[in-house]
């Protein structure tokens, strides 16, 4: 897949979607699937179209949380099969340009769009004025065709990424597996904490920092699944303040199962599988490691029951 945030020529029997694509959900698989089916059909170029910043950081005040980076959107992007990706930088100027230049000048003049797939509730714009109709209208005019798939759901519940955001705000991993097609991923570089995981508790633990932009899970314990250097091992994950030790900055802090290696300053994600309990305040650091032990027990029954999805998920095509 080749990535562009400028385009100066059409490409051959352009096929195009167009999104937010925040989590790259099953429900943007759907777009991603048409139009990549459409392209080949065609013997032309399939194309998605996203935006940096995703316009709600710029538009919304207190901004939205993200469920990937772009960095991971780009990867699952890239993993449905498109052959193009255009990221258009996204600005409070750019929100000023209308449906009808964003059609004619982009979608027309230089991808040279062919068939436009959307999803039912798509639009764009000023104003969000290019609704399905106009988007409708103006194919007719200019001369593509538009097809707009229709909301996608998964065992009765419509696949959304607002809806996704709140079951991880809420803990439900499981639930936002489903709606996601696979699991939540948190990701990040390993930095030096405090130290105290081996040292003082006995279970040494890989800290990652999160951002104010970041989508931060229900605080507490999860049983977690750690993508290091391409290979995967099990894990349990602590998201909160340590309130027995009366911390005040939000932290990650992950103990790696079977796992003696220095990775300070490495890159590593976290797939979140369940949540298992709330963040709580021992009365000392032995009931602290008392509770850990209880822990490491409940994960490891939990990653041995999902073993065979776990071994799917940790191949090369599924660990993005």
């Amino acid at each position: 897949m080749k990535i562009y945030r400028e385009i100066k020529e059409p490409f051959l029997n352009a096929c195009v979607t167009i999104g937010n694509f925040d989590g790259v959900h099953s429900g943007h698989q759907q777009l991603f699937s048409r139009v990549v089916e459409k392209a080949r059909k065609r013997g032309g170029t399939s194309i998605a179209i996203t935006f940096d910043p995703h316009p709600l950081q710029i538009l919304l005040p207190g901004g939205i949380k993200l469920i990937s980076t772009c960095e991971q959107k780009i990867e699952l992007i890239e993993m449905a099969g498109i052959d193009i990706l255009l990221i258009v930088p996204f600005s409070e100027e750019y929100a000023k340009t209308t449906a009808d230049h964003f059609v004619a000048d982009l979608l027309v003049k230089r991808l040279g769009t062919q068939e436009l797939v959307i999803g039912y509730d798509y639009a764009f714009g000023k104003g969000r004025s290019g609704n399905i109709d106009f988007i409708k209208k103006q194919g007719k005019i200019l001369g593509f065709s538009v097809d707009v798939v229709e909301a996608h759901y998964e065992q009765n519940q419509l696949v959304s990424s607002s809806r996704i955001r709140q079951l991880v705000i809420e803990g439900r991993m499981a639930d936002a597996r489903f709606l996601l097609g696979r699991h939540y991923q948190i990701r990040g570089t390993v930095q030096v904490g405090k130290q105290r995981g081996g040292k003082e508790v006995g279970f040494p633990t890989a800290n990652l920092k999160l951002e104010e932009e970041d989508l931060v899970p229900k605080r507490g314990v999860y049983v977690t699944q750690v993508i290091c250097d391409g290979k995967c091992y099990g894990g349990i994950l602590n998201i909160g303040y340590n309130p027995t030790f009366g911390e005040e900055q939000l932290v990650v802090e992950t103990h790696i199962f079977d796992f003696n290696r220095d990775i300070y300053g490495r890159p590593i994600k976290l797939n979140l599988l369940k949540f298992l309990r709330s963040e709580k305040k021992f009365s000392g650091v032995k009931e602290l490691s008392e509770q850990i032990v209880k822990d490491v027990v409940i994960a490891k029954e939990v990653l041995t029951t999902q073993q065979k999805e776990l071994t799917m998920s940790c191949s090369e095509r599924f660990n993005q």
